[in-house]
């Protein structure tokens, strides 16, 4: 259980160890089906950023306990479970390059063992023994279902504008982040100030993920990404590439971008690739998706100098740098 083999983690290896003990230990189940559901999900790759986030945040603040390891092992539960409800509501069939729970195993488990992940995670809360941290949690899990349910309503919708946009990944993407940085500077009891800037690096982290996660929605490459190009217009999303589209194309190119949208399918990929293309949609993207990680970097000076804050600089270059 080592998909966490990079630069990225080095500062952290025996805390991110320790995460991936207390994570095998926490889904023992007297059902067996959830253990194998829990495990299929958790061993399908990633980087584990949110995790990683809680342990270089406490680091960064010369944490000396042990208990950001059951906090950043509750936050991955957390987001495993969002994977396994969004990967039903949104009939995917394929992961990180491999078939979802829900199709492997139906709706209904992946539905429940995303319930049991999520309990699991309050259990966990209450071991960390923070009134704090619970607050914070708490509050991310409403802010995060209203942004699924926010996206959920928003499908098949071409009038939705940037605004509407960013208030959507903020709670269904770039909230979770921002809760795991945070809630890693209040465990390691952090000036006020060096809480916010945790906070809001958290915040724009999360936000220029999901504005390259979008971006490559129309130019990655399907085999490295681990799902389709063109995913989030089969599925009718107005992500920021159509929305600018939409603002900047002519006439012609507005209408069949807001057909795509309505009709969801691929019908009109190949269309819709150029006009992101020819308008600027995609050099947009990319150059907000900058601007948050800048932002995220300029929290960092609040931060003592440390191999820590050195690596949560690195995640803020791979976030807007990478192509999967």
């Amino acid at each position: 259980m080592q998909p966490n083999a990079s630069p990225l983690h080095a500062a952290v290896a025996d805390d991110f160890a320790a995460v991936d003990r207390t994570i095998l230990a926490q889904l023992a189940s007297r059902v067996p089906l959830v253990e194998t559901i829990g495990r299929y999900i958790i061993e399908s790759g990633g980087k584990r950023l949110r995790p990683l986030l809680v342990l270089l945040a406490a680091r960064s603040l010369n944490y000396p306990g042990d208990r950001h390891v059951t906090l950043a092992t509750l936050i991955e539960f957390m987001h495993t479970s969002t994977l396994l409800h969004d990967d039903v509501v949104d009939e995917s069939h394929l992961r990180r390059g491999k078939t979802t729970a829900n199709d492997a195993w139906g709706n209904a488990p992946s539905v429940l063992v995303g319930d049991f992940l999520y309990s699991r995670s309050f259990q966990m809360m209450v071991e960390v023994g923070s009134m704090r941290v619970m607050e914070i949690l708490s509050g991310a899990t409403c802010v995060i279902a209203e942004g699924e349910v926010l996206q959920l309503t928003n499908i098949g919708n071409p009038d939705i504008d940037e605004a509407a946009y960013f208030d959507t990944i903020q709670g269904k993407t770039a909230m979770l982040f921002e809760a795991a940085s945070h809630s890693g500077a209040v465990l390691a009891e952090a000036t006020p100030a060096q809480e916010e800037a945790l906070k809001l690096y958290g915040r724009y982290l999360g936000l220029a993920f999901q504005l390259v996660d979008d971006l490559l929605d129309y130019q990655g490459d399907a085999d490295a990404m681990g799902k389709n190009v063109g995913d989030d217009l089969a599925e009718g999303k107005p992500t920021l590439p159509l929305i600018h589209a939409m603002a900047n194309g002519n006439a012609e190119q507005v209408s069949v971008v807001r057909q795509a949208i309505r009709q969801g399918g691929l019908d009109h990929l190949d269309e819709v690739l150029a006009i992101v293309h020819d308008t600027g949609a995609l050099d947009y993207t990319r150059r907000r998706a900058e601007e948050m990680a800048d932002r995220a970097l300029a929290q960092l000076e609040l931060l003592p100098e440390s191999r820590y804050r050195d690596s949560m600089a690195a995640l803020a270059h791979l976030a807007v740098e990478r192509q999967t």
